[in-house]
Protein backbone atom coordinates (compact mmCIF):
# COMPACT_ATOMS: atom_id res chain seq x y z
CA UNK A 1 0.00 0.00 0.00
CA UNK A 2 1.39 3.21 -0.89
CA UNK A 3 2.41 5.45 2.11
CA UNK A 4 -0.02 8.49 3.16
CA UNK A 5 0.68 11.75 0.97
CA UNK A 6 1.82 14.68 3.48
CA UNK A 7 1.83 18.22 1.95
CA UNK A 8 5.26 19.59 2.49
CA UNK A 9 6.64 22.99 2.00
CA UNK A 10 8.38 24.15 -1.64
CA UNK A 11 10.72 26.72 0.04
CA UNK A 12 14.01 27.33 -1.99
CA UNK A 13 17.37 25.91 -0.59
CA UNK A 14 19.65 27.47 1.15
CA UNK A 15 23.10 27.25 0.78
CA UNK A 16 23.88 24.96 3.96
CA UNK A 17 21.40 22.68 2.97
CA UNK A 18 22.54 22.37 -0.27
CA UNK A 19 25.99 21.47 0.55
CA UNK A 20 24.69 18.75 2.75
CA UNK A 21 23.47 17.15 -0.69
CA UNK A 22 25.38 16.17 -3.60
CA UNK A 23 25.41 13.46 -6.55
CA UNK A 24 28.91 11.53 -6.37
CA UNK A 25 30.64 9.29 -9.11
CA UNK A 26 33.71 7.11 -9.06
CA UNK A 27 36.66 6.78 -12.06
CA UNK A 28 39.71 4.71 -11.76
CA UNK A 29 42.43 5.00 -13.91
CA UNK A 30 43.40 7.13 -17.02
CA UNK A 31 41.24 5.70 -19.59
CA UNK A 32 38.23 7.35 -21.32
CA UNK A 33 35.45 6.93 -18.49
CA UNK A 34 36.47 10.02 -17.79
CA UNK A 35 34.57 11.50 -20.79
CA UNK A 36 31.47 9.81 -18.97
CA UNK A 37 32.01 11.61 -15.65
CA UNK A 38 31.92 14.88 -17.89
CA UNK A 39 29.28 14.06 -19.71
CA UNK A 40 27.39 12.96 -16.41
CA UNK A 41 28.35 17.00 -14.84
CA UNK A 42 27.18 18.44 -18.31
CA UNK A 43 23.69 16.42 -17.90
CA UNK A 44 23.21 17.41 -13.92
CA UNK A 45 23.91 21.03 -15.69
CA UNK A 46 21.72 20.88 -17.94
CA UNK A 47 18.20 19.54 -15.64
CA UNK A 48 19.38 22.46 -13.31
CA UNK A 49 20.14 20.16 -10.72
CA UNK A 50 21.16 22.16 -7.27
CA UNK A 51 24.17 20.10 -5.66
CA UNK A 52 27.74 19.41 -6.82
CA UNK A 53 28.73 16.35 -8.54
CA UNK A 54 31.65 14.95 -6.41
CA UNK A 55 34.32 12.53 -8.10
CA UNK A 56 35.67 9.72 -5.87
CA UNK A 57 38.80 9.40 -7.97
CA UNK A 58 41.56 6.70 -6.69
CA UNK A 59 45.43 7.67 -7.09
CA UNK A 60 46.12 6.41 -10.29
CA UNK A 61 43.72 8.97 -12.08
CA UNK A 62 46.20 11.38 -13.96
CA UNK A 63 45.99 15.26 -13.24
CA UNK A 64 45.33 15.62 -16.46
CA UNK A 65 42.02 13.83 -15.92
CA UNK A 66 41.33 15.65 -12.52
CA UNK A 67 41.82 19.31 -14.39
CA UNK A 68 39.50 18.30 -16.76
CA UNK A 69 36.89 17.56 -13.93
CA UNK A 70 37.31 20.32 -12.20
CA UNK A 71 37.01 22.42 -14.77
CA UNK A 72 33.55 21.02 -15.89
CA UNK A 73 32.52 22.37 -11.36
CA UNK A 74 32.98 18.67 -10.40
CA UNK A 75 34.79 18.53 -6.52
CA UNK A 76 37.48 15.75 -6.86
CA UNK A 77 38.11 13.75 -3.65
CA UNK A 78 40.72 11.22 -3.81
CA UNK A 79 40.12 7.74 -2.40
CA UNK A 80 42.24 4.71 -1.53
CA UNK A 81 41.39 1.40 -2.86
CA UNK A 82 39.64 -1.55 -1.23
CA UNK A 83 40.32 -4.57 -2.24
CA UNK A 84 38.25 -7.93 -1.23
CA UNK A 85 39.77 -10.65 0.17
CA UNK A 86 41.86 -12.86 -2.07
CA UNK A 87 40.34 -16.06 -3.30
CA UNK A 88 39.46 -17.82 -7.13
CA UNK A 89 36.02 -16.12 -7.88
CA UNK A 90 35.34 -15.50 -11.27
CA UNK A 91 33.54 -12.09 -11.70
CA UNK A 92 31.26 -11.55 -14.47
CA UNK A 93 33.33 -8.59 -15.97
CA UNK A 94 37.10 -8.60 -14.52
CA UNK A 95 37.58 -4.78 -13.56
CA UNK A 96 34.17 -5.23 -11.36
CA UNK A 97 37.16 -5.66 -8.62
CA UNK A 98 38.35 -2.50 -8.25
CA UNK A 99 34.32 -1.52 -7.62
CA UNK A 100 34.62 -1.93 -4.18
CA UNK A 101 36.60 0.92 -3.73
CA UNK A 102 32.81 2.87 -4.05
CA UNK A 103 32.84 1.49 -0.23
CA UNK A 104 35.01 4.88 0.98
CA UNK A 105 32.11 7.56 -0.41
CA UNK A 106 30.11 6.81 2.83
CA UNK A 107 32.70 8.39 4.16
CA UNK A 108 31.83 11.80 3.02
CA UNK A 109 30.10 12.80 6.12
CA UNK A 110 29.56 16.40 5.21
CA UNK A 111 26.97 15.38 3.08
CA UNK A 112 23.83 14.11 4.77
CA UNK A 113 22.77 12.34 1.74
CA UNK A 114 24.42 11.48 -1.84
CA UNK A 115 22.78 9.85 -4.55
CA UNK A 116 25.31 7.70 -6.45
CA UNK A 117 25.65 7.53 -10.26
CA UNK A 118 28.13 5.43 -12.15
CA UNK A 119 30.27 7.40 -15.53
CA UNK A 120 28.07 5.82 -17.76
CA UNK A 121 25.16 7.40 -16.75
CA UNK A 122 22.89 10.22 -18.10
CA UNK A 123 20.83 11.90 -16.21
CA UNK A 124 17.63 13.49 -18.44
CA UNK A 125 15.30 15.12 -15.98
CA UNK A 126 16.03 15.98 -12.52
CA UNK A 127 15.78 13.66 -9.89
CA UNK A 128 16.95 16.53 -6.83
CA UNK A 129 13.45 15.28 -4.90
CA UNK A 130 14.76 11.55 -4.17
CA UNK A 131 16.94 13.32 -1.81
CA UNK A 132 13.47 13.84 0.10
CA UNK A 133 12.31 10.86 0.32
CA UNK A 134 12.52 9.26 4.19
CA UNK A 135 15.70 8.89 5.87
CA UNK A 136 17.09 5.60 6.98
CA UNK A 137 16.17 3.42 3.93
CA UNK A 138 18.98 2.78 1.04
CA UNK A 139 16.94 3.26 -2.43
CA UNK A 140 17.81 1.73 -5.62
CA UNK A 141 16.00 0.36 -9.18
CA UNK A 142 15.94 -3.29 -9.31
CA UNK A 143 18.07 -5.03 -11.45
CA UNK A 144 17.20 -7.98 -14.43
CA UNK A 145 18.72 -11.40 -13.92
CA UNK A 146 17.93 -12.44 -17.83
CA UNK A 147 21.24 -11.31 -19.20
CA UNK A 148 24.03 -14.00 -19.68
CA UNK A 149 26.43 -12.17 -16.90
CA UNK A 150 23.66 -13.57 -14.76
CA UNK A 151 24.00 -17.52 -16.21
CA UNK A 152 25.60 -18.53 -13.09
CA UNK A 153 23.04 -17.89 -10.91
CA UNK A 154 19.73 -20.17 -10.43
CA UNK A 155 17.78 -16.74 -11.11
CA UNK A 156 18.89 -17.20 -14.44
CA UNK A 157 18.63 -21.17 -15.12
CA UNK A 158 15.23 -21.67 -13.92
CA UNK A 159 14.30 -18.27 -16.24
CA UNK A 160 13.19 -15.96 -13.26
CA UNK A 161 13.28 -12.93 -13.25
CA UNK A 162 12.41 -9.82 -10.81
CA UNK A 163 11.04 -7.68 -13.38
CA UNK A 164 8.50 -10.10 -14.06
CA UNK A 165 7.97 -12.71 -11.21
CA UNK A 166 4.98 -13.86 -12.88
CA UNK A 167 5.70 -15.38 -15.92
CA UNK A 168 8.15 -17.78 -14.37
CA UNK A 169 7.64 -18.19 -10.74
CA UNK A 170 9.79 -19.45 -7.88
CA UNK A 171 10.00 -23.12 -7.59
CA UNK A 172 8.56 -23.99 -4.17
CA UNK A 173 10.97 -26.77 -3.66
CA UNK A 174 13.35 -24.27 -4.08
CA UNK A 175 12.21 -22.31 -0.50
CA UNK A 176 11.89 -19.08 -0.71
CA UNK A 177 12.56 -16.74 -2.89
CA UNK A 178 15.58 -14.80 -3.63
CA UNK A 179 15.38 -11.06 -1.88
CA UNK A 180 14.65 -8.21 -3.93
CA UNK A 181 18.03 -7.45 -6.16
CA UNK A 182 18.69 -3.65 -7.04
CA UNK A 183 21.35 -2.29 -9.70
CA UNK A 184 24.51 -0.13 -7.77
CA UNK A 185 25.07 1.85 -10.73
CA UNK A 186 22.36 4.53 -9.37
CA UNK A 187 21.18 4.64 -5.27
CA UNK A 188 20.50 7.09 -2.85
CA UNK A 189 22.04 6.75 0.64
CA UNK A 190 23.43 8.70 3.47
CA UNK A 191 26.64 8.70 4.50
CA UNK A 192 28.07 7.78 7.72
CA UNK A 193 31.06 7.18 9.73
CA UNK A 194 29.97 3.73 11.42
CA UNK A 195 28.45 2.14 8.32
CA UNK A 196 31.66 3.35 6.18
CA UNK A 197 33.80 1.56 9.09
CA UNK A 198 31.59 -1.85 9.38
CA UNK A 199 31.06 -1.90 5.45
CA UNK A 200 34.93 -2.30 5.86
CA UNK A 201 35.22 -4.64 8.39
CA UNK A 202 32.53 -6.61 7.06
CA UNK A 203 34.00 -6.83 3.25
CA UNK A 204 37.16 -8.16 4.53
CA UNK A 205 35.50 -11.12 6.05
CA UNK A 206 33.02 -11.49 3.47
CA UNK A 207 34.33 -13.59 0.07
CA UNK A 208 33.98 -12.05 -3.06
CA UNK A 209 30.71 -13.41 -5.32
CA UNK A 210 30.79 -12.67 -9.15
CA UNK A 211 29.46 -8.98 -9.43
CA UNK A 212 31.76 -8.13 -6.84
CA UNK A 213 30.42 -4.65 -5.25
CA UNK A 214 27.01 -4.73 -6.35
CA UNK A 215 26.62 -8.50 -4.60
CA UNK A 216 28.05 -7.03 -1.39
CA UNK A 217 25.99 -3.96 -0.99
CA UNK A 218 22.71 -6.19 -1.67
CA UNK A 219 23.34 -8.00 1.02
CA UNK A 220 24.64 -5.66 3.51
CA UNK A 221 21.53 -3.06 2.70
CA UNK A 222 18.96 -6.43 1.92
CA UNK A 223 16.73 -5.35 5.14
CA UNK A 224 16.58 -1.58 4.51
CA UNK A 225 16.35 -2.03 0.82
CA UNK A 226 13.15 -0.01 -0.84
CA UNK A 227 12.89 -0.08 -4.57
CA UNK A 228 12.21 3.02 -7.01
CA UNK A 229 11.05 3.09 -10.10
CA UNK A 230 12.69 1.81 -12.81
CA UNK A 231 13.04 5.52 -14.39
CA UNK A 232 15.56 6.39 -12.18
CA UNK A 233 18.04 3.69 -13.80
CA UNK A 234 17.07 2.52 -16.93
CA UNK A 235 19.56 -0.16 -17.87
CA UNK A 236 19.53 -0.57 -21.75
CA UNK A 237 19.01 -4.43 -21.55
CA UNK A 238 15.47 -4.02 -20.53
CA UNK A 239 14.66 -2.03 -23.51
CA UNK A 240 14.77 -5.67 -25.00
CA UNK A 241 14.31 -8.18 -22.14
CA UNK A 242 11.17 -6.26 -20.25
CA UNK A 243 10.09 -3.56 -23.08
CA UNK A 244 6.59 -4.41 -21.62
CA UNK A 245 7.77 -2.32 -18.36
CA UNK A 246 9.92 0.66 -20.02
CA UNK A 247 8.15 3.73 -21.15
CA UNK A 248 11.18 5.15 -22.59
CA UNK A 249 9.48 8.95 -23.02
CA UNK A 250 9.16 9.08 -18.66
CA UNK A 251 12.65 7.65 -18.48
CA UNK A 252 14.76 10.25 -16.06
CA UNK A 253 17.94 8.58 -15.85
CA UNK A 254 19.72 6.04 -18.55
CA UNK A 255 22.64 3.77 -17.52
CA UNK A 256 25.00 2.86 -20.46
CA UNK A 257 25.90 -0.48 -19.19
CA UNK A 258 25.49 -2.79 -22.12
CA UNK A 259 28.16 -3.90 -24.50
CA UNK A 260 29.00 -1.63 -26.93
CA UNK A 261 26.41 1.20 -25.56
CA UNK A 262 28.94 3.47 -24.31
CA UNK A 263 28.31 6.33 -26.18
CA UNK A 264 31.65 8.01 -26.64
CA UNK A 265 32.75 4.35 -27.88
CA UNK A 266 29.49 3.66 -29.56
CA UNK A 267 30.40 1.70 -33.06
CA UNK A 268 27.30 -0.02 -33.12
CA UNK A 269 28.71 -2.94 -34.27
CA UNK A 270 27.45 -5.19 -31.05
CA UNK A 271 24.21 -6.89 -30.52
CA UNK A 272 21.25 -4.93 -30.29
CA UNK A 273 23.56 -1.78 -30.71
CA UNK A 274 21.47 -0.90 -34.07
CA UNK A 275 18.34 -0.64 -32.44
CA UNK A 276 16.42 2.96 -33.31
CA UNK A 277 15.98 3.60 -29.32
CA UNK A 278 19.47 2.74 -28.74
CA UNK A 279 20.87 4.84 -31.03
CA UNK A 280 18.37 8.24 -30.47
CA UNK A 281 19.68 7.74 -26.85
CA UNK A 282 23.62 7.19 -27.85
CA UNK A 283 23.13 10.75 -29.89
CA UNK A 284 20.89 12.35 -27.02
CA UNK A 285 24.18 11.42 -24.61
CA UNK A 286 26.41 12.87 -27.23
CA UNK A 287 24.36 16.11 -27.72
CA UNK A 288 25.10 16.78 -24.22
CA UNK A 289 28.57 16.06 -24.28
CA UNK A 290 29.56 18.36 -27.44
CA UNK A 291 27.20 21.33 -26.10
CA UNK A 292 29.77 24.33 -25.31
CA UNK A 293 26.76 25.92 -23.26
CA UNK A 294 26.61 23.31 -20.71
CA UNK A 295 30.60 23.89 -20.03
CA UNK A 296 31.08 25.01 -16.48
CA UNK A 297 31.48 28.82 -16.35
CA UNK A 298 32.54 31.49 -14.26
CA UNK A 299 30.37 34.27 -13.62
CA UNK A 300 31.26 37.83 -13.86
CA UNK A 301 32.80 38.63 -9.94
CA UNK A 302 34.94 35.10 -10.98
CA UNK A 303 33.76 33.50 -8.58
CA UNK A 304 32.09 29.28 -9.78
CA UNK A 305 28.53 29.40 -11.29
CA UNK A 306 26.54 28.64 -8.64
CA UNK A 307 23.33 26.19 -8.94
CA UNK A 308 20.01 27.49 -8.80
CA UNK A 309 18.59 27.64 -5.33
CA UNK A 310 14.98 27.21 -6.44
CA UNK A 311 14.32 23.39 -5.86
CA UNK A 312 10.38 22.98 -6.31
CA UNK A 313 10.48 18.86 -7.08
CA UNK A 314 8.01 18.04 -4.33
CA UNK A 315 8.38 15.59 -2.01
CA UNK A 316 5.18 13.95 -2.27
CA UNK A 317 6.50 13.02 -6.48
CA UNK A 318 9.03 11.08 -4.93
CA UNK A 319 7.15 9.18 -2.03
CA UNK A 320 4.40 8.38 -4.14
CA UNK A 321 6.33 6.60 -7.09
CA UNK A 322 8.26 4.92 -4.47
CA UNK A 323 5.12 3.76 -2.55
CA UNK A 324 3.76 2.94 -6.50
CA UNK A 325 7.18 0.47 -6.65
CA UNK A 326 6.49 -1.07 -2.95
CA UNK A 327 2.79 -1.84 -4.10
CA UNK A 328 3.94 -3.50 -7.47
CA UNK A 329 6.56 -5.29 -5.84
CA UNK A 330 5.62 -6.60 -3.30
CA UNK A 331 4.18 -10.04 -3.75
CA UNK A 332 8.04 -11.14 -5.00
CA UNK A 333 9.56 -10.03 -1.94
CA UNK A 334 11.39 -12.99 -0.01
Amino acid sequence: MAPEIVQTSTKPVTGFTKLKRAYVTFLAGNGDYVKGVIGLAKGLRKVKTAYPLVVAVLPDVPEEHREMLESQGCIVREIQPVYPPENQTQFAMAYYVINYSKLRIWEFVEYSKMIYLDGDIQVYENIDHLFDLPDGYFYAVMDCFCEKTWSHTPQYKIGYCQQCPEKVQWPKEMGEPPSLYFNAGMFLFEPSVETYDDLLKTCQVTAPTPFAEQDFLNMYFKDIYRPIPLVYNLVLAMLWRHPENVELRKVKVVHYCAAGSKPWRYTGKEENMQREDIKMLVQKWLDIYSDSSLDYKKNLSGNCETQRNDVEEPFVQALSEVGRVRYVTAPSAA
